[in-house]
This record gives structure tokens, C-alpha cells and sequence, in this order.
């Protein structure tokens, strides 16, 4: 793996780890949010609805930063 990929795979961890800070799920077991995503990761297959409805919930908390 070249330095700019280690790069770019590295600075994509810590934005998913810095989305678990956000979801408030800091303090949780490592195992509790591997439930929860692969649960969600369920959900949503072939569910268009609850792909928008979770898209809708997670943009409007992005949309909180900016206020």
C-alpha cells in the first residue's frame, strides 16, 4: 500500500470514528456498535424508506453543526 493510500484509508477511520463521537456512542463497547451497524446494515438493505429515513436523521444532525 503506497503512503497516499495509507494516507486517505487513515484519514477515512478517524471521519467514521469521529461519526460514532457525534452519534453520542462514544463510551460504548466496541461490540455494542458492531451490533448496531451490522443491525442497521439489515435494515436498510433493499429498504429504500429506511435508507432516507436514517439519510434524513443523520442530515439534519450534520445540519446542526452549522447553527
Amino acid at each position: 500500500m503506497s503512503t497516499e493510500a495509507r494516507k486517505k484509508d487513515t484519514r477515512e477511520k478517524i471521519e467514521l470514528g469521529g461519526l460514532i463521537v457525534k452519534a453520542g456512542l462514544r463510551h460504548e463497547k466496541r461490540a455494542l456498535l458492531l451490533g448496531l451497524l451490522i443491525e442497521a446494515a439489515g435494515r436498510i438493505k433493499g429498504d429504500e424508506a429506511e435508507r432516507v429515513r436514517l439519510t434524513t436523521i443523520g442530515a439534519e444532525a450534520f445540519g446542526r453543526d452549522s447553527e
